[in-house]
């Protein structure tokens, strides 16, 4: 059973503290000309096409829809790529909603990772999101945790890579944010991604605080509207096995793809593929 509080003794985040000088040489990771949430409106009702939303899961953040980005702009798709605090579901959810209203029109939903667990909530009566298109992603139910989910069936190898640090917040009480330990990020995340990149992408990653991992969903938004799923089968954060019983239940349309966690980055092409066959699917 995947247990995130038995990883065990904190250990030294070497090099987080230079996580904005990598951040710089980012390469594949770094995101560049995303258009804003007012700019994808405009294209949008120009070009006749639904917006784009991504959401990002934990350990990384926007920029790692850049190969993404780049093709479906290529391709005429107006897109905003959400920026996830990785704090909880509710809490993220409510962050995506207002992005969400403020942006005009016919919107495809798009969440990787724990960003599924987001997007399953933030979409929840919002009449205007068309899809959701789930990527190596969680689909909890009311009452699941990613978590719970993580562990169902075995095969992920996460818990004995994280690196847990205890952060104290404003009000003085204190939490857990998980990190990949950095020498360990390639292979559990990443490892079809090139060296360099997902070396650089171990330094600049986005911490998820282990209470988001634990809180329980509330609502499903897979439940009525129509889902897509990609499947990545060499995953080793969300076993396959956990990701094709959430998409059988979701009555998702599937692709498998022999990849790791990190699909977004190292298989753009399939990912921008799904995405704009459910973009034109529900038009």
């Amino acid at each position: 059973m995947f247990n995130i509080k038995a990883v065990g003794k904190r250990r030294a985040l070497t090099g987080v503290g230079v996580a904005v000088t990598a951040g710089a040489a980012l390469g594949a990771f770094a995101l560049a000309g995303t258009a804003t949430a007012d700019g994808a409106t405009a294209v949008g009702k120009e070009h006749g096409k639904p917006t784009i939303v991504l959401e990002h899961g934990a350990f990384v953040d926007a920029s790692s829809w850049n190969g993404v980005i780049s093709r479906l702009r290529a391709d005429g798709y107006p897109v905003v790529a959400a920026a996830n605090p990785l704090r909880g579901p509710r809490n993220d959810a409510a962050e995506l909603r207002s992005l969400l209203d403020h942006v005009k029109g016919p919107k495809i939903l798009v969440g990787h990772s724990y960003g599924g667990s987001v997007i399953s909530q933030a979409a929840a009566k919002a009449p205007d999101v068309k899809a959701l298109v789930y990527v190596a992603a969680f689909l909890p139910a009311p009452g699941e945790s990613a978590l719970a989910l993580t562990g169902k069936y075995p095969g992920s190898t996460l818990a004995d890579a994280l690196d847990p640090v205890t952060v104290t917040h404003a009000d003085g009480t204190t939490g857990t944010d998980l990190y990949v330990q950095q020498g360990k990020f390639r292979h559990q995340f990443a490892a079809d991604v090139p060296r360099d990149e997902a070396a650089l992408a171990a330094v600049a990653q986005r911490p998820v605080a282990q209470a988001a991992l634990e809180e329980k969903a509330t609502v499903a938004a897979w439940k009525t509207i129509p889902s897509w799923d990609v499947i990545t089968t060499q995953d080793l954060n969300i076993p396959a096995s956990v990701q094709r019983f959430m998409a059988r239940r979701a009555h998702a349309h599937t692709t498998e793809v022999a990849s790791s966690h990190a699909v977004a980055v190292s298989h753009p092409g399939v990912i921008s593929r799904v995405i704009e066959e459910a973009a034109r699917t529900t038009r």
